[in-house]
């Protein structure tokens, strides 16, 4: 099975499922209506899975690496004064591609261990929820600052956070997301550097000609689509970012 198909799987055990620990439910039974005719009957099982797929865009936001690529990404297409171009589009696609690749190992993870076993029967979906989390444990601990997690620990009055012991969803959640906001502008900033530089060089060239009037975003903006090119900045960028992840 290829890994779209075990991201579909791996996201469907990540909701609370522990009453529908059943491995064999049917999803649809089949019952003769008395007629020489069939009827068919939808399990509960199948709500479930619909239900889970509600949470597939908060899982990804909240779990994954996609908020730091996209928003570093966004703050790039600033940087340059493109305006809409990449569009929006664009850069969400672009972001979800990467975050395949760099989630890949974890995702992996979680279907081996958790998912390959649930549907032979060999474990329940309460236990196969609980080994497709530690994955995702480990990847947004290594991402997450001891700092914002300290700081949700003190806010939450969280005080038995010992070696050893998982760390709780309800605090890693938004300590992991606070983390990538702060790592993606951090990001963003050393982006902005060098073309702030040539807006103000641009600036101020047109201030002592006495243009005035004319923006200096227009004359700024092939000087850094030509620098950025020169430089190959989008695979400097996204090698950057990849290789945030696995450092």
């Amino acid at each position: 099975m290829k890994w779209p198909a075990r991201l579909l799987l791996l996201a469907l055990l990540l909701v609370p499922l522990a009453g529908f620990a059943q491995p064999g439910l049917p999803a649809v039974t089949v019952q003769a209506d008395g007629h020489g005719g069939q009827t068919y009957s939808v399990s509960i099982q199948v709500l479930a899975v619909m239900t889970a797929l509600t949470f597939l865009p908060a899982l990804l936001m909240t779990m994954t690496s996609f908020t730091r690529i996209v928003i570093v990404l966004a703050i790039l297409r600033q940087a340059l004064g493109t305006m809409q171009t990449p569009s929006n589009q664009i850069l969400v696609g672009l972001s979800l591609m990467l975050t395949f690749f760099i989630m890949v190992p974890v995702f992996s993870d979680a279907y081996d261990h958790a998912v390959q076993p649930y549907m032979a029967g060999k474990i329940g979906a309460e236990a196969a929820v609980q080994r497709a989390a530690e994955p995702f444990r480990r990847f947004m601990l290594r991402q997450t600052r001891a700092t914002d997690l300290d700081t949700f620990a003190r806010i939450g009055h969280v005080d038995d956070l010992e070696e050893g012991k998982p760390v709780p969803f309800s605090l890693l959640l938004p300590a992991f997301v606070t983390s990538e906001l702060k790592t993606a502008f951090q990001i963003g900033f050393l982006i902005l550097i060098p073309f702030l530089v040539i807006d103000l060089v641009v600036a101020s060239l047109l201030m002592s000609m006495g243009m005035m009037m004319l923006s200096p975003m227009i004359i700024s903006l092939p000087f850094k689509i030509m620098l950025f090119v020169l430089i190959d900045g989008w695979n400097l960028v996204i090698g950057t970012l990849a290789s945030s992840f696995f450092s």
